[in-house]
């Protein structure tokens, strides 16, 4: 979980770079080329995330596993060969279509854009030059599937790197031309991320002996066996990426609010990442490990310790967005993003007061559901380990009909802020099913870290009231550091973040030893 976790961080440092410059140059509601882009790299990311993240992997290691177990590396190998034939062509043909039918898919997606001409004929040149990301995302989540199955996790959680590098340089580029050159070179950027991480993660296979050999597809057992976990897994690992297709749709009735969301996004997704992702990678394997070879209490113990520490980090995270969301999205998208882009030169900030006081709204709602988002992972790792896809499957499809039923019924009261509340609910009702269908199956059961538990809790409850103790002497400390709200930000969080751990350490919460992953 370190190495995942910690090249996570790093890959989203950079992606929080991206956004400050991104918030600072095509701003959110002030142009249409903010909504466009992030409507346009919904699809090719949701399909990232879900091969190279979750749901793919989700049917993939496990089977792979087996092979690797049963009949060798090699045997495992050619079972990976199977499933990449068929990723290809599928996935080409995909891209294919939906390049060419860009303006409909487009139009599926984002149904509010039908009476805006202006950001719809942008969303579909985006589209149009990020799709072929789909097909190198097939590949790039095998061989990351092959990399995280044989415990070689370095090499694919570093992959994402390289697209917020090219973003990066894109608008660095091109930021000095104006937002929609800018929207353009981000576009293409994605696309040359998307072929850079295949070549990257193509090198660490063959560094790996994994490379594999390009055949014509056929029906294997073992694919047969790949489609009949797949699609359940795929379904199952893919609610929270289907939601937000739903929420990019009611979104795009309300200018300005898929760009909201999508800033909002990025910064509830850096908990999700480290922790939920992170963990759901670690611990699939491992308990799959445990469960082939016979030991289910192993299997039971790594679970329990994967969702305690998931609540160790999570919690604290959720409370800070929560108490901190506007200050947030005002110090970083406006204040330290104008700062970026006076110093490559393209003026200040176009993120607006406006941007600021829904991106804090956003991620207010959002922080309440970010333990839901980080123990999905954590518990569905526990099916998918056991081949078992058809359950979480059932648990997703109720959480989706949940999301869009809130989402599309309260937007007429709410607006945009419907899509948040929906997805929260839905994901705390998915991880509810989840829980208890484990605990009906004693699979899991908390009953024995009670104790620790609490401590967390009120660990991360003392956290909340000296957030919401400091926010009224925010002006005042400001001018202790120069009138600069992000460096008062990151100050805040750099005191938080070492006390939240020693109360939570002196309360009994979490021992020393767990942090430092020294055995004894």
């Amino acid at each position: 979980m370190a190495t995942v976790s910690g090249l996570t961080l790093v890959s989203r440092v950079l992606g929080f770079v991206r956004q400050l410059i991104m918030a600072g140059v095509i701003g959110a509601s002030g142009t249409p080329v903010a909504d466009a882009f992030a409507a346009a790299f919904r699809l090719p990311n949701m399909f990232r995330r879900l091969l190279a993240e979750g749901a793919f992997q989700a049917a993939f290691v496990p089977l792979f596993q087996g092979r690797d177990a049963e009949g060798g590396r090699e045997e495992a190998r050619q079972f990976a060969e199977d499933i990449l034939a068929w990723l290809v062509v599928i996935l080409t043909a995909l891209s294919a279509l939906i390049m060419i039918f860009t303006p409909l898919t487009m139009s599926l997606l984002t149904t509010g854009f039908t009476d805006d001409p202006e950001r719809f004929d942008l969303a579909v040149i985006y589209g149009r030059l990020m799709f072929p990301y789909l097909a190198c995302m097939s590949v790039v989540g095998l061989y990351g599937g092959m990399l995280n199955a044989i415990g070689r996790f370095a090499v694919a959680a570093a992959a994402p790197l390289l697209l917020n590098i090219c973003l990066i340089t894109a608008m660095l580029l091109t930021a000095r031309d104006g937002a929609q050159q800018s929207g353009l070179a981000l576009s293409v950027g994605v696309l040359v991320a998307g072929v850079a991480q295949l070549a990257f993660l193509v090198f660490g296979a063959t560094r790996s002996k994994l490379l594999l050999r390009l055949r014509l597809p056929r029906f294997s057992a073992a694919a047969k066996r790949m489609v009949t976990l797949g699609a359940p897994g795929f379904i199952a690992a893919s609610a929270l990426q289907v939601n937000g297709i739903i929420g990019t749709n009611v979104a795009s009735r309300e200018s300005g609010a898929i760009a909201w969301l999508f800033y909002a996004d990025q910064l509830y997704q850096l908990p999700l990442a480290m922790i939920g992702i992170a963990l759901g990678i670690v611990l699939m394997p491992t308990i799959g490990r445990s469960v082939k070879s016979g030991n289910e209490l192993e299997a039971r113990r790594t679970l329990e310790q994967g969702f305690l520490t998931a609540s160790f980090f999570a919690l604290p995270a959720a409370a800070a967005l929560v108490v901190l969301g506007q200050f947030i999205a005002e110090a970083l998208f406006q204040d330290l993003a104008g700062l970026a882009t006076q110093l490559i030169g393209a003026g200040g900030s176009a993120f607006n007061d406006r941007d600021v006081m829904q991106v804090g709204a956003a991620l207010f709602v959002y922080g309440m559901g970010v333990p839901a988002f980080v123990l999905q992972k954590v518990f569905a790792a526990a099916f998918f380990a056991r081949e078992d896809t058809k359950t979480p499957m059932r648990f997703a499809l109720t959480a989706i009909v949940i999301n869009a039923t809130l989402s599309i019924s309260l937007f007429p009261s709410l607006g945009f802020i419907s899509v948040p509340i929906g997805t929260i609910a839905a994901s705390w009702t998915e991880v509810s099913l989840l829980v208890f269908t484990l605990h009906r199956r004693k699979l899991f059961g908390v009953g024995h870290l009670t104790v620790r538990l609490a401590a967390i809790a009120a660990s991360t409850a003392a956290l909340a009231v000296g957030l919401l103790l400091i926010l009224p002497y925010r002006e005042a400390l400001e001018r202790l550091v120069f009138g600069q709200s992000w460096l008062l930000l990151f100050l805040i969080a750099a005191l938080a973040v070492p006390l939240y751990g020693v109360i939570c350490i002196a309360l009994g919460g979490v021992k020393p030893r767990e942090i430092t992953g020294r055995a004894g």
